[in-house]
């Protein structure tokens, strides 16, 4: 009897251990939700963030399709990775929650958002129905930085550095044309400002630095004791 109950707090321990980082974004995840719901429903004054470029940007309701397939995308490749490849997946999953934490904060204490959407559309299809509808479910504030391209970029950061996809160049090619569609999309549709783009990238860039620190400063010294 206490082998059973030795071994089922092994198997338990093995289980936690293999599926800790989904676990953890899974907890996160609710969180999130909870927290952006709260937020987007209170009222408060909103500091308008419109960039002089974003009016020289076209609006292109195709691109409504990689917008929403971002919702896949990154829930996909997260469940994929923590099942696949714990040692990215760890760091994935770090990547995210810092940045979508920070996203949190800055939404909290500066309300932000901006008037960029066309008040009519220039024509009828399928396309503008599924904008109508996001427009409708989801307002233009809390925008600042886009977590729509932020999510994007470490999903494209874990892809091209997982082992799992060594090898697999037409899905390595794949996925980050669909990151770059996802990122393109989020203007093209007036869902976000460009500041809202730049300021992903640039928090992605030190949220990079930072969780990838270690390894980065390993390949390089892999790589001189090769040279060497």
């Amino acid at each position: 009897m206490k082998e059973k109950v030795v071994r089922g707090y092994e198997w338990t321990e093995k289980l936690i251990a293999q599926y800790r980082s989904l676990a953890v974004m899974a907890v996160y995840a609710a969180f999130y939700l909870i927290a952006f719901y709260y937020l987007e429903r209170r009222t408060v004054a909103v500091h308008e963030i419109n960039f002089k470029i974003d009016a020289y940007i076209p609006f292109c309701e195709v691109f409504i399709v990689p917008y929403l397939l971002w919702f896949g995308y990154v829930a996909i490749t997260v469940v994929f990775l923590c099942i696949k490849d714990k040692e990215e997946s760890d760091r994935l999953v770090a990547f995210l929650i810092a940045g979508m934490t920070i996203f949190i904060v800055i939404s909290a204490v500066f309300p932000n958002g901006h008037n960029l959407r066309p008040k009519t559309f220039p024509r009828e299809n399928i396309f503008i129905d599924l904008i109508r509808h996001l427009y409708a479910t989801d307002t233009p504030t809390n925008i600042l930085p886009s977590i729509h391209v932020y999510n994007s970029i470490a999903i494209m950061i874990a892809v091209w550095r997982s082992r799992c996809f060594t090898g697999h160049k037409i899905i390595k090619a794949a996925m980050l044309l669909l990151g770059v569609s996802i990122i393109c999309s989020t203007v093209l549709i007036k869902q976000h400002s460009m500041l809202d783009v730049l300021l992903a990238l640039l928090l992605a860039s030190v949220m990079y630095a930072i969780c990838y620190k270690k390894e980065t400063v390993r390949e390089g010294k892999t790589a001189l004791q090769k040279s060497e």
